[in-house]
């Protein structure tokens, strides 16, 4: 650095903390001149937390894109050009439900509905895809070079400006100090060595920097229409996004609400479910002797029930006994009962049960494994009744 340029470092630093310390009152600038400042500024502010929040707009989650950042430059630094491409929500959960849709398969309404669904959302990312790349290159970018270019020259002026003025009323308060001092050999105080051409000199060049910064402020502010038309564009490739996906989820529900007709009008049958033990017990009884053999059980009886032969004999007659072993009144158990009281029977789902007597139109007399007890009516199914005379004990 030259003597010249180091001396008027240093009047730029006297000048300054004397304003800031001292209350010393530099050159005002018109008031023209300080709204451009303003508006500057506020253009700057602007840029900034436009550029900031569109991003975070379209790459919501701050740890996939940071992560996404640091993918991309360990790309860049091992010369790979393509980039990673950041997970949009849409796609993460419509990946999610294509998977468990098909894992619940074909035969299911809910799950062939969940597949729509997911490749609805897979559409959704794809746009979300596009929209990003529309707003970057015509939105974003054009924002980016609004602030490397225009405002870094304008800042760069502001700051000329700024050390000019500093330096041009410093020379002119050391004149003003020794104003009333005899001058000197060269026309100057002798308290000052601030002389009227370098007074001069220094104003020059403080205009000269005010006009380059008013300039190029003017020129950043009046270029309203080339940002509106970027503004424009943004708005734009919002709309055809969001039309795009209101497209895909009409399509969405339209074809949810026939799957959903479509599973309503199907004919359901029934389920009874089956119990624990029933596939030990069919096992065993594949297993187990024929039931002609000879000597029966009373488990393959409860398997095999006995069967009325009523179609094979004749009417009771005064003559004949009232009743043979194969018409023993019996039933079958529909549901499972324990019993919660003292004289009651507990049985099982298929169970054959001996009807003894009916004690009332809720409750018979039942006989199970050589016990007792009474048993209720809606929990079994009657195959041959009791006579109405009364009981069979």
């Amino acid at each position: 650095m030259s003597l010249a340029g180091l001396k008027k470092q240093i009047n730029k630093a006297n000048q300054f903390m004397s304003e800031k310390i001292a209350g010393v009152k530099g050159t005002e600038l018109d008031d023209e001149f300080l709204e451009m400042e303003r508006r500057t500024d506020a253009t700057a502010k602007l840029v900034d937390d436009v550029i900031n929040r569109t991003q975070e707009y379209l790459q919501p989650n701050p740890a996939s894109r940071a992560k996404l950042w640091t993918v991309n430059s360990i790309s860049k630094i091992r010369g790979q050009t393509k980039n990673a491409a950041y997970p949009q929500p849409e796609g993460i959960l419509g990946d999610t439900m294509l998977k468990h849709g098909r894992d619940l398969g074909e035969t299911s309404n809910f799950g062939l509905g969940m597949i729509e669904a997911g490749e609805a959302l897979k559409q959704m990312a794809d746009v979300k895809y596009a929209l990003e790349d529309n707003v970057k290159q015509n939105f974003l970018e054009p924002l980016h070079q609004l602030k490397e270019k225009e405002l870094k020259e304008v800042a760069f002026h502001r700051k000329k400006l700024s050390g000019r003025r500093l330096d041009y009323d410093c020379k002119r308060r050391k004149q003003a100090k020794g104003k009333g001092e005899p001058a000197g050999r060269h026309g100057a105080a002798a308290g000052s060595s601030v002389g009227e051409e370098e007074i001069r000199a220094a104003e020059e060049k403080f205009e000269e920097s005010k006009n380059l910064a008013e300039t190029a402020m003017f020129n950043l502010l009046e270029n309203d229409v080339e940002q509106i038309c970027q503004l424009a564009s943004f708005s734009e490739a919002l709309y055809n996004y969001h039309r795009q996906c209101g497209d895909i989820l009409q399509g969405l529900v339209e074809t949810l609400s026939e799957k959903r007709q479509r599973a309503a009008q199907q004919s359901r049958d029934a389920h009874v479910p089956k119990r624990v033990t029933s596939q030990r017990e069919e096992n065993s009884h594949r297993l187990s002797p024929s039931a002609g053999s000879g000597s029966s059980s009373l488990n393959s009886l409860e398997l095999h029930p006995p069967v009325s032969q009523s179609a094979f004999q004749r009417p009771a007659s005064p003559g004949f006994p009232p009743s043979s072993p194969s018409q023993r009144p019996y039933c079958k158990g529909v549901y499972d009962f324990d019993a919660e009281n003292d004289g009651e029977l507990s049985f099982h789902e298929g169970e054959v049960i001996y009807l003894l007597s009916r004690i009332d139109e809720n409750w018979f007399e039942g006989e199970l494994h050589g016990t007792r007890g009474l048993i209720p009516v809606n929990y079994v199914e009657v195959v041959v009744d009791v006579p109405k005379a009364g009981s069979l004990n």
